[in-house]
């Protein structure tokens, strides 16, 4: 009986590039390697056979593959769409289990915070959306939507209602302009504010250093050795921290900062210091601004948005003293503590550069929209917390 001839394969200078990556490429998976090998050998006019030796496939893999190549050309090497097993659960079981996973627990009467994935299996069950179901599954299932109930984002409404000129007037003074004016060069932006309640823990036995395949060790219990707050104010456009430690807050702590920064130069013969503050107890309202006005006539207190200390620039500072000097915290003392963040402003300060403030006033703009297209698309929820 006559064996049936080889198709012959003429492959283009872009198939063939194609085929060469995919054979060679590093990351090609094992099986489309060997089906583009096949149609590369295929293309040297060798015979199936011989492709069989050299490839280490079976004779009837080898005619395949170059017969798919020759009907279909490249889009042939895939996987063929197998129909699979048959599905255990239908489109609309999972659109009630997708929808059940956006309605909070209380809403159903159910004793939790929030959704997890077993928790949601459970409560399929209980309201025979499905007879069974694993938390693998719905976690599948919430994946193709992205819905992650487990997870949580805290917000608060605006109540100031000099919101945008207020958070307008910081981020003028970040980009160097006040009034419509631009700064010149003996005016400065100090931001400032106060990082309370910094505790020394006294660890109970001493901290281990990490070591190979080994993370620092930290003992849990502790002894209290009291707290301490520490004020600081930032130059914004010259990255130049002022800080010190205080037993509590309050106005003559924050006076004290003041006075650490506006006794020396060039912020005492300075044009003007502006000093960008929250609304905290220390410096809060018109009383504080005449305060600080009376004692250094070219200091002038700028307030950010109620609710907004997120503008103030010294926080991202906080944020870095957090997590370089507090944490983890093992201190024997409030000295201790008072030392290592005297030592690590100055290690600070040696390297620093000014932050790069990105967020301008038309980000302050889009940002208002979307909160009054929020309010109206939710009248009940806004009216609620203004009422509150």
């Amino acid at each position: 009986m006559p064996v049936a001839s080889a198709r012959p394969i003429v492959l283009t200078a872009s198939e063939r590039e194609r085929l060469k990556k995919m054979a060679y490429g590093h990351k090609t998976e094992h099986r489309l390697r060997q089906r583009a090998q096949v149609v590369l050998h295929a293309a040297r006019n060798r015979s199936n056979a011989r492709i069989a030796r050299e490839t280490g496939l079976h004779l009837d893999t080898v005619r395949t593959w170059r017969g798919r190549f020759a009907a279909h050309r490249l889009p042939a090497l895939g996987d063929r769409k197998r129909s699979g097993r048959p599905a255990a659960f239908t489109p609309l079981q999972s659109a009630q289990v997708k929808a059940l996973a956006c309605q909070l627990p209380a809403e159903s009467g159910t004793p939790l915070s929030r959704w997890s994935a077993p928790e949601l299996a459970r409560e399929v069950v209980a309201r025979a959306i499905a007879g069974a179901i694993s938390a693998s599954t719905v976690r599948r299932w919430l994946k193709q939507d992205a819905i992650k109930p487990w997870q949580y984002q805290s917000w608060i409404f605006i109540t100031d209602p000099a919101f945008r000129p207020k958070a307008e007037r910081v981020l003028e003074l970040y980009a160097r302009t006040w009034d419509g004016g631009r700064l010149g060069a003996d005016e400065y932006v100090i931001s400032a504010d106060e990082k309370t309640s910094i505790q020394a823990r006294c660890r109970c036995h001493p901290t281990l250093a990490p070591g190979q395949a080994r993370a620092m060790r930290v003992n849990h219990t502790y002894g209290r050795g009291g707290a301490l707050a520490y004020l600081a104010a930032y130059d914004v456009h010259h990255a130049k921290t002022f800080g010190r430690c205080e037993a509590r807050t309050g106005i003559d702590p924050f006076m004290a900062l003041v006075a650490q920064v506006m006794t020396q130069e060039p912020y005492a013969s300075a044009k003007r210091v502006f000093w960008v503050v929250d609304n905290g107890s220390s410096h809060r309202g018109k009383k504080a601004a005449d305060r600080l006005r009376a004692a250094y006539p070219n200091a002038v207190l700028v307030h950010t948005p109620v609710h907004a200390s997120w503008l103030n620039q010294v926080e991202i500072y906080f944020s870095v003293v957090q997590r370089k000097v507090v944490t983890p915290n093992d201190f024997t003392d409030l000295h201790e503590v008072a030392d290592r963040l005297r030592a690590f402003e100055d290690r600070y300060n040696a390297t620093a550069q000014p932050y790069q403030w990105k967020f301008t006033t038309s980000d302050l703009d889009d940002l208002l929209a979307r909160l009054d297209r929020h309010t109206a698309d939710h009248p009940e929820k806004s009216s609620a917390a203004k009422a509150a």
